[in-house]
């Protein structure tokens, strides 16, 4: 197939759209992906994995993972997910993605190799499990040295739990698809343990300790060999505003590294990184070189996170979609850009989503203009419900049709000091992208 017929063969599986909307889904089940995986020969097995999980942060600490297993000369896969523009950036070899034509290939030899699952909806692979199921055919046929495969949604019936991964990383935990993950913190850690394997090691970056004794729980019960906890075993020693990015210093298990410039703008980000390096470190069983890592932690990239994409006026884009990412992209901002006179702010939700909580977190108060726009989604809040609650919050506010209409707007609004904050989904920050030209950047 084309790519072009690949991919309208992919979306005719069911996507999160879909089993949002059947109320009558069957309990998570991984019985699926690995007879898929066995018809494919196990490619998942043939490479050593860090496994990714968190409610935030888990992109960028694979990117940095990546960028770091890079430095000391590994070939590299990463897997991560949702997208901006192309489904191509979810497969990654060495920090780019797959071309369109293997693509198609892979997608193509699915589609043949589907046929020999057994009839029924119930065995048919989701649209998720299969691009899981390209991305390590890829990896393991390219081949890879490591692959880096970060968690679609929870952890324990993932479709990437297929992995039997040395090392599993967990960013943090907050309440995110409680459709699927349950409806308390400690349901959703329960299901993010679940990529725990036995022998590896757990490097945890959630701190509250009722969610840490769940982790701890699970990687005993499971016969994990390493527990490694933020603030006792790794820490941030320094995180302060460098130009550009950060500038921080980190204590590891097996070293401390000082004065390490970071080319990435938050402060969460910081943490992401460190999270990154201890999970190499492990990876490894030693210590990063200094000067390698130094080298990793200035080219590090995660397009559509505190993004500068233009400068006069300063437009930054931000997929923060919940209540804990979109405060701290709002201290981001604050710290870092803070000096721009005034900012208009492009903001798209999805459906699910509190407008009047998100947009307080996002601190729409703070804006001198927010214009709503659908995000390019079927779960999209409608535009005109955004900008009503931007309204109540006393911020001057309208709705556009599209993420590229609201861009035009806000250029339209914005002087050559002003800032252009683009944030609310991913969706809309990967349009946003689209719409300024950036086509597939990573």
């Amino acid at each position: 197939m084309e790519l072009g017929d690949a991919l309208a063969w992919l979306d005719s599986h069911q996507n999160l759209e879909r089993m949002l909307a059947d109320t009558s889904r069957p309990p998570p089940d991984l019985a699926r992906m690995r007879r898929l995986m066995s018809i494919l020969g196990d490619p998942q097995d043939s490479f050593p994995v860090i496994h990714l999980t968190g409610t935030n942060g888990k992109t960028s600490t694979a990117r940095a993972v990546t960028t770091l297993l890079l430095a000391k000369g590994l070939s590299v896969g990463t897997f991560t997910s949702p997208h901006l523009e192309a489904v191509n950036e979810r497969l990654m070899a060495n920090g780019e993605p797959v071309p369109d034509h293997e693509l198609a290939e892979l997608l193509s030899d699915l589609a043949l190799l589907e046929q020999m699952l057994p009839a029924g909806s119930a065995h048919r692979p989701t649209w998720f499990e299969l691009l899981a199921a390209a991305a390590f055919r890829w990896f393991a046929e390219r081949p890879v040295d490591a692959g880096v495969i970060e968690v679609g949604l929870g952890g324990r019936w993932d479709a990437t739990n297929v992995v039997q991964a040395q090392v599993a990383v967990v960013t943090n935990v907050g309440l995110d698809h409680v459709e699927f993950l349950g409806p308390t913190v400690a349901d959703v850690a329960r299901e993010k343990a679940g990529i725990i394997k036995p022998g590896s090691t757990l490097v945890l970056s959630e701190t509250d300790p009722e969610l840490v004794a769940i982790f701890e729980a699970e990687a005993e019960a499971v016969g994990a060999e390493r527990i490694l906890l933020r603030d006792r075993d790794f820490e941030l020693m320094s995180n302060d505003l460098a130009v550009g990015g950060r500038l921080i210093s980190l204590r590891t298990p097996a070293a401390e590294y000082y004065d390490v410039y970071l080319a990435l703008h938050g402060r969460h980000q910081a943490y992401n990184f460190l999270d990154a390096v201890v999970a190499a470190e492990e990876f490894f069983g030693a210590p990063i070189e200094v000067d390698l890592l130094a080298e990793a932690a200035a080219k590090v990239r995660s397009p559509g996170r505190l993004e500068v994409v233009g400068r006069r006026p300063l437009i930054v884009l931000d997929g923060a979609k919940n209540i804990p990412g979109a405060q701290a992209m709002a201290a981001a901002v604050d710290e870092e850009f803070g000096h721009v006179r005034s900012r208009i702010m492009v903001v798209g939700m999805l459906r699910g989503k509190d407008p009047d909580e998100m947009l307080q977190a996002l601190a729409a108060p703070k804006a001198r203009h927010v214009i709503a726009c659908p995000p390019p989604s079927p779960r999209a809040q409608p535009a005109d419900v955004v900008a009503k609650a931007a309204m109540l919050l006393g911020t001057d506010a309208e709705p556009a049709n599209s993420v590229a209409d609201a861009l035009d707007r806000a250029r339209e609004l914005a002087t050559e000091d002003d800032l252009i904050l683009v944030t609310g989904s991913l969706y809309v920050v990967g349009a946003a992208r689209t719409a300024l030209g950036r086509g597939r950047r990573t």
